[in-house]
């Protein structure tokens, strides 16, 4: 699996307002039909919440500390939400049922629990965390396929499936542990984000980061020292991958979420962050305190009129820089 060169992504969960902008897009262009329809090969979910599909971070895949491939369980169409329509004809006609409540009345579905997040008031929280495969370097959904069927392109190293090899074993789903492979009953193959490659071969970004409205995402390459992804995740390390503890070594990378500080009973500001330290943990890994005193000390820098190379690029001025894709 050794790629000529890693085509990866950085986004800044500091500055994802949860608009859905880029999920719209993605949404559009390519899941919007065809068996699609319930697929979502980019979403925000709200954190702490149980993701798409419904607690996927407990269905298991990815690899052992040893190197084994783990196989973990298929989502079913009620974790991912089955799709639905809403009875506009009587809610709108006849007065009947104004809250547009659909015909077949659903449980579960992306963004489900959105805003909902975790502690009470005037101390609740939560932050927006958008997922799309990782197109990783090490992926377990290659390494279950029995076909051959998943591979990574040499240039640039995204994951894609072969459609005419695919035979719907459906091994690589249980064994990705983000669940971002899905299974189209319509054709019977897989299918996943294929990090919009006819347009990454036409030197522009991907949809969902084209798109974004808070210029959260840069995309690059892991070796282009001059290029955004270099500075973010090996010369200033301040992003760091989801769940590197599954063993899949992701090329999507996040800048963890700054807390505002706790409130105290009298409405006292305390010396605690709001976000636990230890959930951020268990998402980004051991690392995540200290990225978030280098953010803390660039800001600072920068409010000081001292100038950081950092938050330059973080801040994004022109979006264009953002995406380096030669």
């Amino acid at each position: 699996m050794t790629v000529k060169r890693q085509l990866s992504m950085v986004l800044d969960l500091n500055k994802c307002i949860g608009c859905q902008t880029c999920t719209a897009a993605c949404k559009l262009m390519w899941t919007n039909r065809n068996g699609r329809e319930f697929m979502y090969w980019n979403n925000v979910e709200s954190q702490p919440g149980k993701g798409y599909p419904r607690d996927y971070e407990n269905m298991g895949g990815g690899f052992d500390a040893d190197g084994a491939l783990r196989l973990g369980r298929q989502p079913s169409q009620e974790d991912y939400g089955i799709p639905w329509e809403y009875n506009y004809e009587d809610a709108l006609m006849t007065g009947t049922d104004p809250w547009l409540r659909p015909n077949v009345k659903p449980t579960w579905g992306a963004n489900w629990d959105e805003d909902e997040g975790e502690g009470d008031y005037p101390n609740s929280y939560y932050f927006y965390l958008p997922r799309l495969c990782n197109h990783c370097a090490n992926p377990a959904c290659l390494a279950a396929c029995t076909r051959n069927a998943i591979y990574k392109r040499q240039e640039d190293g995204i994951v894609l499936v072969d459609q005419e090899r695919c035979r719907g074993y459906r091994y690589c789903v249980n064994a990705c542990p983000y669940k971002k492979i899905y299974f189209n009953e319509e054709i019977s193959k897989s299918e996943k984000c294929i990090f919009c490659y006819p347009r990454i071969e036409k030197g522009l970004p991907t949809a969902c980061a084209q798109q974004c409205v808070g210029r959260i995402r840069w995309i690059g390459y892991r070796d282009d020292e001059d290029g955004p992804i270099h500075k973010l995740v090996e010369k200033y390390k301040v992003a760091l991958p989801l769940h590197a503890e599954w063993g899949t070594q992701p090329n999507v990378f996040y800048v963890p979420p700054m807390s505002p500080p706790k409130f105290g009973e009298n409405g006292e500001q305390l010396d605690e962050s709001r976000i636990p330290l230890s959930y951020l943990e268990s998402l980004f890994g051991p690392r995540t305190g200290e990225v978030l005193d280098t953010l803390a000390d660039a800001r600072q820098a920068k409010a000081d009129g001292r100038g950081s190379e950092l938050m330059d690029i973080l801040i994004g001025y022109k979006h264009s820089e953002m995406f380096k894709l030669s």
